[in-house]
């Protein structure tokens, strides 16, 4: 067993199929699956079900899995610990969908465009599976909405860092009367992401001072989505006031002011590396340029 082939595994496991594991591995299906039933042989065990074209972890495979993970991003950490100061190799960065589309694009771009040798790759989720991610060696670093609904900071081995401070307002139907305290709203839903969303947390919070019950959720994937049914009247929905900015005509819809909230990069406590020593510096730098310095770097113990 080779880290060669514990990646190849990796990319079928992650994948479900050994045509796409092939093609972003950038080698031809039959030596993958060579090198996937090689490592079933060293292993003694079945790590796939085979159902067509689909693969389908085992429990022996589920279990390796895990451990490829961490194996794998070790490697990396040790790969780019032989050449400090200078950023290369693989990242995985993971961030709130608001974040990607409103704070990124630029400051990775410029990322880029200094170190063309990092490889630096995107998943967006809510914040509470950013941080599980980040947990379980999935992803090197987050950019979440802290703190996270059900995540123990006091216990979360984590460092942390300020990057972005978000201001976020409670869109509300055009019709709605003006809202000055939760007394005066008259909607019981909220338009929002799924469970682990900060701002959906602290959009029920709000929503729950109204009546004191739980508001009813409408759960949706995307800020587009969310805008709609404010719109058509039906609940209201909480956006940071970057994604609205994003608009090139927003919605004529009532901007409450709701909350501030912190976006902070989460990595595992004691992860270093160059690649992230540079994302970490252009994110600050962008924080600077924009919105006056950065808080000081947090550790959650």
């Amino acid at each position: 067993m080779d880290l060669a082939a514990l990646e190849i595994f990796y990319a079928v496991a992650r994948e479900g199929s050994v045509t796409r594991a092939a093609e972003q591995l950038g080698r031809v299906q039959s030596n993958v699956t060579t090198r996937v039933q090689q490592l079933e042989e060293q292993l003694g065990a079945t790590l796939f079900l085979r159902e067509g074209r689909r693969m389908v972890l085992t429990p022996a495979g589920e279990s390796l899995r895990g451990y490829a993970e961490r194996l794998l991003a070790l490697a990396e950490e040790a790969r780019q610990s032989v050449h400090p100061g200078v950023p290369g190799g693989r990242l995985r960065l993971g961030a709130m969908e608001s974040t990607a589309a409103a704070r990124l694009p630029q400051p990775l771009a410029r990322l880029h465009a200094q170190w063309p040798a990092l490889v630096l790759e995107l998943s967006t989720a809510p914040s509470r599976q950013l941080v599980e991610q980040v947990l379980a060696h999935q992803t090197d670093c987050a950019l979440v909405a802290w703190p996270p609904p059900g995540i123990d900071t006091a216990e979360a081995p984590v460092d942390t860092t300020p990057v972005f401070a978000e201001t976020l307002l409670l869109a509300l139907p055009a019709n709605h009367p003006p809202v000055r305290t939760p007394a005066d709203l008259q909607l019981d839903t909220l338009a929002a992401f799924g469970t682990g969303c900060t701002y959906r947390r602290l959009g029920e919070a709000y929503l729950q001072q109204q009546s004191g019950n739980p508001p009813r959720v409408l759960e949706l994937a995307s800020y587009h989505a969310i805008l709609a049914c404010v719109a058509a009247g039906r609940c209201a929905g909480v956006v940071p006031q970057a994604v609205v900015d994003l608009m090139r005509e927003p919605p004529a819809l009532q901007w409450v002011p709701l909350a501030q909230c912190d976006t902070v990069l989460v990595r595992r406590r004691g992860y270093q590396s160059p690649a992230l020593d540079a994302l970490l510096a252009t994110l600050l730098d962008t924080r600077r340029a924009g919105a006056g310095h950065a808080p000081a770097s947090a550790s959650i113990a």
